[in-house]
């Protein structure tokens, strides 16, 4: 299969469901954590072991009232997923996955590009939010070129709360991201 995404009408964009729970965290440990996600470049295998998410995570943020767990299917098959959540004048993004094997080809921006186009259709949200751990340079640079900016603000990782997997190094926090959207 062609891993190129060269026409953003191939995928189709929907609201996961509960019968989307177990598809959403394989597709989201894949993309993170264990050896799998080293076939892609937003592994986080080299600084968190353990699991990214669990079913329970997932199923809190698709029956979540105030957003939706956005699944992206590609040929029938989830490929990709986003939180996207409404909260007052802005909008957060987060829950992000893209499958390993087709990382790189342009399938993160037309997701990243849906994400925003829902929320200012959808809540009119003039600012999109993410928090991104600070470590992961790359990924943040990655953001920087979709334009978002670093804001500096900071919060501590959740050490010792291994529903969010278990720290390599004692130097891990997320900074807040944002985009305007407007």
């Amino acid at each position: 299969m062609d891993t190129a995404v060269t026409d953003p009408t191939d995928l189709t964009f929907r609201d996961a469901t509960e019968a989307d729970v177990d598809a959403l965290v394989a597709l989201i440990e894949s993309a993170y954590r264990g050896e799998a996600s080293r076939a892609g470049w937003t592994t986080e295998a080299d600084i968190l072991a353990g699991q990214r998410t669990d079913p329970e995570g997932v199923r809190e943020v698709v029956e979540g009232p105030d957003g939706t767990l956005l699944a992206v299917e590609r040929d029938g098959r989830i490929v990709a997923c986003c939180q996207v959540e409404h909260r007052g004048d802005h909008a957060y993004f987060g829950m992000f996955a893209v499958s390993p094997a087709l990382q790189g080809a342009g399938l993160g921006r037309a997701v990243l590009a849906e994400a925003e186009r829902r929320a200012r259709a959808e809540w009119g949200a003039g600012e999109m939010r993410m928090t991104v751990i600070t470590a992961r340079e790359d990924l943040i640079a990655w953001y920087e070129r979709r334009g978002y900016r670093r804001t500096g603000e900071t919060s501590p990782f959740p050490y010792g709360d291994e529903r969010f997997g278990i720290p390599l190094r004692d130097d891990l926090r997320f900074e807040l991201l944002v985009k305007p959207l407007g």
